[in-house]
């Protein structure tokens, strides 16, 4: 049985990225990075359990994807660690950030061959140029860049990150509580990938699917006498609205489940329930707005939409074009690539008797191009 775990931080809110897409959901073939690097590493070497730290939003999606384990993560690196090590049960761990993606094996062997050393084994990268400190010059043989991962006792780990002092690496708190440090030599195929154009350099990493995603999405509301009727993000003169929990926006709403069914993230009623109050008459829009956002964030691009609302009454093709220049900008949509129709039941089933209007949406999606932009 091993007696070492792995443990992969992937709770980052990507900050200093500058693009839509969160660094942990770029996607390598059909693998988000986090799953990409999670599987690279368990091949390996036999690990007793796999960790890996999401953000709490991301938690039930990552879930879904793998078998290992899923800690919802902190506000900060060290919480989110701690978290994970609630959850540890050998005496030794192996952290790593998944902003390392392409760790050589051959680094995670020296580090696991030196366990026995010291309470933290840490990989460590020399300087080449002339290092300045103010106005000093200090000895570049005495400068190391640390890298993770790093191999800890995981109780030592435990005790040094029971502090309020925040640390940026395991080694860093070790030390500070007392503990000893080993280095190894490091990697450059470990650096950190912190901003766009470090993805350039990283050989590891392959081009995301050019597959495209298509979902449907079905939605109808009653009627509900004076009450703003507002339809595809656009009031319509009407002496009734719909009977809904938000304003009962029923196009937007199955533009939502289409959205969401693409990107196979479940549906509306999982992402704004109608038991939360947060939710109770808000603008639809902003309802629109959040999914996209959220669908950018795991490594989606909107490509096309096209809504059917089925409407006995009121009429809707006065509306169409104003809809279609409402919605096609809250999903960074060009106007052209959306499109609205309108038909009726011809006087048949409850639409037919003007009691309510459905709404058929489709949306097709790809994943960001992260090599082209």
């Amino acid at each position: 049985m091993s007696d070492l775990t792995l443990i992969l931080l992937a709770a980052g809110n990507s900050s200093r990225f500058k693009i839509p897409v969160k660094k942990q959901w770029l996607r390598i073939g059909h693998d988000p990075l986090w799953l990409f690097v999670t599987n690279r590493i368990s091949k390996m070497f036999t690990f007793a359990n796999i960790i890996v730290v999401a953000h709490p939003e991301e938690l039930t999606f990552m879930q879904k994807m793998c078998d290992v384990t899923i800690v919802e993560g902190g506000e900060t690196r060290q919480h989110s660690l701690r978290n994970a090590l609630a959850h540890v049960n050998t005496p030794y761990v192996l952290v790593s950030d998944i902003a390392r993606a392409c760790i050589d094996p051959d680094l995670i062997m020296r580090l696991i061959d030196a366990k026995e050393y010291a309470d933290c084994i840490v990989p460590t990268l020399g300087i080449n140029d002339t290092i300045v400190y103010g106005d000093e010059t200090i000895t570049r043989e005495a400068i190391k860049r640390i890298q993770t991962p790093q191999l800890s006792r995981t109780a030592v780990l435990r005790a040094a990150l029971d502090t309020p002092l925040d640390y940026t690496d395991e080694s860093s708190a070790i030390v500070a509580h007392g503990g000893t440090r080993h280095y190894v030599e490091g990697d450059l195929r470990a650096d950190k990938i912190t901003r766009i154009n470090d993805l350039a350099v990283l050989e590891c990493l392959g081009a995301p699917s050019p597959m495209n995603f298509t979902g449907n999405g079905f939605d109808v509301h009653p009627f509900e006498d004076g009450k703003q009727m507002v339809l595809g993000g656009v009031e319509i003169e009407s002496p009734y609205g719909f009977k809904a929990h938000s304003d009962g926006d029923v196009a937007i709403h199955a533009l939502i489940d289409a959205l969401l069914g693409a990107a196979c993230m479940g549906d509306i009623g999982m992402l704004f329930p109608d038991t939360d109050e947060n939710y109770k008459n808000i603008d639809s829009k902003v309802l629109l707005q959040r999914c996209v956002e959220k669908i950018h964030h795991f490594g989606f691009v909107i490509a096309h939409a096209d809504i059917t609302i089925i409407a006995q009454v009121p009429k809707v093709s006065p509306y169409k074009e104003q809809m279609r220049k409402t919605l096609a900008p809250l999903m960074n949509l060009n106007p052209a690539r959306l499109n609205i129709k309108a038909t009726t039941t011809e006087h048949l089933g409850f639409i037919g008797r003007q009691e309510g209007v459905g709404v058929i949406a489709t949306a097709s999606l790809h994943y960001f191009d992260w090599i082209n932009g």
